[in-house]
């Protein structure tokens, strides 16, 4: 036998329209009556019909989470199972499903987020990255739908809500940490200069060696493609510049695995002979070897906050847009040494 409302509703010995006001989480219902009715609720088996009072409340309680490539990729970097975390989180919090971009192409993750904003799939979307001039930014914003982005805006970020790092200051205080260690030959490597994360820590990066009247040499900028590709060729290329690098700071690290994997195929030996630096302080970086030396970006608060603006934007569209920064903090382990 199916259950309905008014079972519920008598059971309870509540109007039906309590019951419905009950499972949309309404202010005005207290507190005690809605407990009395999820009693209820769970005694005799009720789910309520999310998709048809979706039809009726014109929401679908579903957020849109657009990640920069497909889900088999970007399932491959830890960062993004543990910022989907802090997204669920909160998402199951307030009640919302999550529906993930599978795209794996620019292309193909705009014309997504077109579907979804026009079939009305979603009422929000969060960016989980934050590209220079990207059109689908561009989109949300001049089609006034609810979204927030995880990273900070390359334009008009006065306009939109978004949750970041403050990715100059951290990568100017690890490149500091480096050169307070003796390094004076330091290389920026795995960057992506289409992301603002990747420019705004290569100006961090830049800053610290400006300050300490160090020279910024191209030479010790390795795009990530290159580590991609080319792998141990980039990294050879690197090490036997006239002037090698005595010190790097990685993008994330994933890349710090790689690139401490292809020094030891060319016996070069983290720390003694060169120290690494990372983001992103995933759970491995304490047991890689040696234990990575990396900053802890909060990774979790980001998505959890970053769901938490959305939802207040669904749910009041008047909200203002803010930036909330995200604390982040060095953890030194045994990958950076003193330079001899």
């Amino acid at each position: 036998m199916v259950v309905t409302i008014k079972d519920v509703a008598r059971e309870a010995n509540v109007a039906p329209s309590t019951v419905s006001r009950v499972i949309a989480n309404n202010p005005r219902i207290s507190e005690k009556t809605k407990k009395r009715v999820k009693e209820v609720m769970n005694q005799l088996g009720y789910y309520p019909n999310l998709q048809a009072r979706s039809l009726v409340a014109k929401s679908t309680q579903t957020i849109g989470v657009i990640m920069p490539n497909s889900v088999y990729h970007a399932f491959r970097n830890p960062f993004f199972p543990e910022v989907l975390r802090g997204i669920s989180m909160k998402a199951h919090e307030s009640k919302y499903g999550i529906y993930l971009s599978t795209g794996s192409t620019e292309e193909e993750i705009h014309e997504e987020v077109l579907s979804m904003v026009n079939g009305r799939r979603v009422d929000g979307i969060v960016l989980l990255y934050s590209r220079v001039n990207d059109r689908t930014m561009n989109y949300l914003e001049e089609s006034g739908f609810p979204f927030t982005v995880v990273g900070r805006p390359s334009m008009n970020e006065e306009r939109i809500t978004y949750v970041d790092n403050d990715n100059i200051f951290i990568t100017k205080q690890v490149t500091n940490y480096l050169i307070e260690l003796g390094h004076k030959n330091i290389a920026f490597v795995g960057g992506n200069l289409d992301f603002v994360v990747t420019i705004d820590r290569l100006n961090g990066y830049n800053m610290a060696l400006m300050e300490a009247g160090l020279p910024v040499t191209d030479a010790y900028f390795v795009h990530e493609k290159f580590v991609n590709e080319k792998g141990k060729d980039a990294i050879r290329t690197l090490v036997e510049l006239e002037v090698p690098p005595t010190a790097l700071v990685t993008q994330d690290d994933l890349m710090a695995y790689e690139i401490i994997s292809h020094l030891e195929k060319l016996n070069i030996k983290v720390p003694d002979d060169i120290s690494i630096v990372s983001f992103n302080n995933l759970s491995l970086s304490e047991h890689s070897k040696p234990p990575l030396t990396s900053v802890d970006i909060g990774t979790f608060q980001l998505g959890h906050v970053a769901t938490k603006c959305l939802i207040e934007k669904i749910e009041n569209p008047e909200t203002l847009p803010i930036r909330i920064t995200i604390p982040t903090r060095l953890i030194e382990r045994k990958s950076c040494a003193v330079k001899k």
